[in-house]
């Protein structure tokens, strides 16, 4: 293509994609699109246009030993490679690259190794774990799993609710309702417990005081009161990490509002001394965003009576945590993953850097998701993480005791720990992440269909597979045994996931990994049919095993990003 259009090939990387498999019919393996070849394509450049020159340049273009079909198509040209060139050239590459397959691809040779700050899950201390936070805890991960894959550097920031008026009622609550034993031994729980407690005598005159005294001594940094808090605290972060670890999940920082409290002060002094803070009649601090200056367009940074009511995240302290982690880290890309009725807040907090002439808020990103409706466990409400993975794995255990098909395996509850969080995962994953969506344990617990545990057992049959056959060579591979048309989906398939993966990494959606493992898996499915590794000659057998350990290592890869264990046993 580069000697007949005269173009450099690294202009043309990006205008060549590999076709995807479709059932109904046979495809080619890559097409050209004539339109983002061609100098002045506008999108008035009329249909019938592009599929003459698309005719034009295919008739240009000679078949040889690597091409061995050249067709037009509407607006594109496509390329049949040699069928056993095909065969060898992406087994080869597969087994070579490894864990790297699709992240070495030329597709990424242009885009600079970045360092990014993610920050994801961040719960409240002493209230409930909910959905939102399991949400943003997996597509935080996922992010940053993507991002460390395709060689960026990335720091992984837990920020808690660990700050605030609540912490006075908590304070009073321990006092009255505290017990050190249930505290040590299950801290999240204890503490929520002493919060719903207290809070049914909130609205009693001594409490308040009680409360406000309390949380005023922890703004002083009264050593006794910030013991207190302290070990509140430390003892929840401990358990946190242990709840995390379940999920795979880990973090490189785990900051707070607590951090910010001194630090946001000298924000609002800068908001001041660069003439962007107001104070309204009441006393509030505001800074105008509107463009005509007409106050239409606000963001609250302070109340009247300087405190912050903690209803939703404070802007103060977050202005001070991100011109903080750029003097820290000096990020290059900072994401900050919630829900998305945090928008506003983000925008503003964006906005508001930029006017105080900070450059870097445009390499700000708030990736926003939906909400999740209808998740409930046995015991009712969902209040505890935990909750939710003690949940999914007795229900995913239950499930496997009651097939015909469960082996016996080794460890049981591990292995339906796992199947179930990558249920829960490829639920959440298929959709945008901005839409909402119904939560349904039976949906997402079954075996057939575009589930995560339909993923675990495909890794799980291929991966036995090869234990049972003995492991695939691939020096060896006689690559003519490989022209099946279900061989050759699988093979195509394959071709595509470094175009998969860039994609995910434009717009950071997981949902196209998602669907690529669930047509890989279908694939993977019908060819374990239709290509026995069994009773086949040994030819034949190998150089099916080898077909099948392509296809298990780029699921496996795959699943690992979106932040699923790959099972062996199921």
């Amino acid at each position: 293509l580069s000697k007949v259009l005269d173009l450099p090939p690294e202009n043309l990387i990006k205008s060549i994609s590999a076709v995807p498999v479709s059932k109904k019919r046979h495809v080619a393996d890559f097409q050209l699109s004539i339109a983002s070849v061609i100098e002045n394509s506008s999108s008035d450049c009329l249909a019938q246009d592009l599929h003459l020159q698309a005719q034009q340049l295919a008739e240009r273009l000679k078949c040889d030993s690597i091409v061995s079909e050249i067709s037009a198509g509407p607006g594109t040209v496509n390329f049949t490679i040699n069928r056993e060139l095909l065969a060898k050239t992406v087994l080869h590459q597969v087994w070579k690259d490894g864990s790297e397959y699709g992240v070495k691809s030329e597709l990424f040779s242009t885009v600079p190794r970045q360092k990014a700050v993610i920050e994801f899950s961040s719960p409240n201390i002493a209230k409930k774990f909910h959905i939102g936070h399991l949400r943003s805890t997996i597509v935080g991960n996922f992010i940053a799993n993507l991002k460390v894959a395709l060689g960026h550097e990335v720091v992984r920031i837990n920020y808690l609710g660990d700050w605030g008026m609540q912490f006075g009622l908590l304070g009073v609550g321990f006092q009255s309702f505290g017990n050190k034993e249930k505290l040590k031994s299950s801290p999240l729980q204890h503490l929520f417990e002493v919060y719903v407690q207290i809070n049914k005598a909130a609205e009693d005159e001594n409490t308040k005081k009680l409360a406000k005294d309390f949380f005023r001594k922890l703004e002083e940094h009264d050593e006794q009161t910030l013991s207190v808090w302290k070990q509140f605290r430390d003892l929840s972060i401990e358990e946190y990490i242990r709840i995390y670890k379940r999920l795979g999940v880990h973090f490189d920082e785990y900051s707070g509002e607590s951090f910010y409290q001194q630090k946001a002060q000298e924000v609002l002094k800068m908001l001041e001394d660069k003439g962007l803070l107001q104070k309204t009649i009441k006393g509030t601090g505001i800074v105008d965003l509107s463009e005509k200056k007409d106050l239409s367009t606000v963001s609250t940074v302070m109340r009247s009576d300087g405190t912050s009511l903690y209803i939703t995240r404070q802007v103060s302290p977050d202005l001070a945590a991100a011109i903080d982690r750029m003097n820290k880290h000096s990020w290059d890309t900072m994401i900050y993953v919630t829900d998305k009725s945090q928008s506003n807040h983000f925008q503003h907090l964006f906005q508001i850097l930029k006017l105080m002439g900070y450059d870097w808020a445009e390499r700000c990103q708030h990736v926003s998701f939906g909400l999740v409706q209808g998740m409930k466990t046995r015991r009712g409400e969902v209040v505890f993480l935990e909750d939710v993975l003690n949940e999914v794995r007795s229900r995913m255990l239950q499930n496997m005791t009651s097939t015909k098909t469960t082996k016996e395996i080794q460890d049981p509850v591990e292995t339906a720990e796992k199947v179930g969080l990558a249920a829960l995962i490829i639920q959440d994953f298929r959709g945008l992440l901005s839409s909402d969506y119904q939560f349904s344990w039976d949906r997402a617990l079954q075996s057939r269909g575009d589930t995560g545990v339909f993923l675990q057992y495909t890794h799980a049959r291929l991966h036995s597979l090869e234990q049972m056959h003995g492991n695939a060579e691939l020096t060896d591979v006689n690559v003519a045994c490989l022209l099946e048309p279900d061989a050759i989906s699988v093979l195509q398939h394959l071709l595509r996931y470094d175009e998969v993966l860039y994609r995910s990494s434009q717009d950071l959606q997981p949902k196209h990994i998602v669907s690529y493992l669930l047509t890989l898996s279908h694939l993977a499915a019908v060819a374990h049919k239709t290509l026995p590794v069994k009773g086949s000659a040994p030819d034949v057998a190998q150089a099916r095993l080898c077909l099948f350990h392509a296809a298990r290592s780029v699921l496996a890869n795959g699943m690992k990003l979106l932040g699923i264990t790959p099972v062996t046993q199921m």
